[in-house]
């Protein structure tokens, strides 16, 4: 039998070493979980989001959680979840009532604050990343603007007026850039919207505030119809502007009862294993002189939600007992 040659066994070391590199790389790559596109992202986002407006906050948790593991440097399932425990907060402090209350004090602080604060910086570190390294500019310049309007949310609902005004403010700036760079991204004017709404319809700290920090003018015409663009054509906030829309038109200074119910029907009919809008829907046909048909649809939730172990669940039924206590302090409600 021939002997091999003397340079073929000195080199037999050295191709087996990048043999099992080549093969480690390949394992790597088949292993790493491949990034999703933009497109694929968000039709997952809005399975989540169903969920998320049909009173599920939890199992759109879980799906928002897969766009982080399938894609760990995006932006969208980070400020998503964001969004769910936003909606828990809300549930557990806010007052699910009267559509036109949105405060509930500086002191009403949740179990999910900690984890709320974490997502969003997890979603502005990420969304600035990616503009960094020229990834879907525009759109994460949206995802940030978006996640400075939930921090702004949440200091609003908690009356914490100079934070609220500061991320409202910053929002604005990353919103308006996004649209400049793509005015395809039409979820930008949810967020446009209730900046130019707010700023010109909130009381006289507002103002102040404008002086302080020299927060830009709004426009309630403008927002009104920024906001009803968002819930007509946005992508991922539909649902939660058709809300807001909903909600503005129930303020007292604007005096729409009728509007506001008809939006709140939709969100209904949109979403109809939430509770949240029948509640909505009862308070409006209370508020419109409807107290047999607004106290029916309090009853109707209290049944829904009896039993109920989700955070929503809870929530409702704890919301609709107190309603319904409150108009009948005599009657054994259970």
């Amino acid at each position: 039998m021939r002997k091999a040659p003397t340079y073929m066994k000195a080199m037999n070391p050295l191709l087996l070493l990048l043999v099992s590199l080549l093969a480690f790389s390949f394992t790597a790559r088949a292993a790493a979980p491949a990034q999703t596109s933009s497109e694929e992202q968000i039709k997952v986002a809005q399975q989540g989001l169903d969920l998320l407006m049909n009173g599920e906050p939890d199992a759109a948790i879980v799906v928002f959680q897969k766009i982080q593991v399938e894609d760990p440097d995006s932006a969208l399932g980070y400020l998503m979840e964001a969004d769910a425990v936003w909606w828990k907060i809300y549930l557990t402090t806010g007052n699910l009532i009267d559509p036109d209350v949105f405060e509930v004090g500086p002191n009403s602080s949740s179990p999910y604050d900690a984890l709320f604060n974490k997502l969003v910086a997890t979603t502005i570190a990420k969304a600035r990343a990616n503009r960094n390294a020229n990834r879907d500019v525009a759109r994460n310049y949206l995802y940030e603007g978006m996640a400075y309007g939930l921090l702004g949310r949440l200091a609003s609902m908690r009356d914490s007026n100079l934070a609220a005004a500061r991320a409202a403010r910053q929002m604005r700036s990353l919103l308006i850039t996004a649209v400049q760079k793509d005015p395809n991204l039409r979820d930008a004017y949810a967020g446009l919207g209730l900046y130019d709404y707010f700023v010109d319809t909130l009381p006289t700290i507002v103002k102040l505030l404008r002086w302080m920090i020299g927060l830009p003018g709004g426009s309630r015409e403008r927002g009104l119809q920024e906001i009803e663009y968002a819930a007509k054509h946005g992508e991922l906030t539909r649902g939660e502007a058709l809300y807001y829309l909903a909600k503005d038109y129930s303020r007292s200074s604007e005096n729409q009862f009728a509007k506001s119910l008809e939006l709140f029907k939709e969100l209904r009919s949109q979403y109809p294993r939430n509770g949240l809008w029948t509640l909505m829907v009862g308070s409006l046909e209370i508020r419109m002189g409807h107290a047999e048909e607004g106290e029916a649809l309090y009853r109707e939730v209290l049944n829904q939600e009896r039993g109920k172990e989700t955070v929503a669940g809870k929530a409702l039924y704890k919301a609709a007992r107190k309603a319904l206590k409150l108009r009948y302090p005599s009657e054994r409600i259970r």
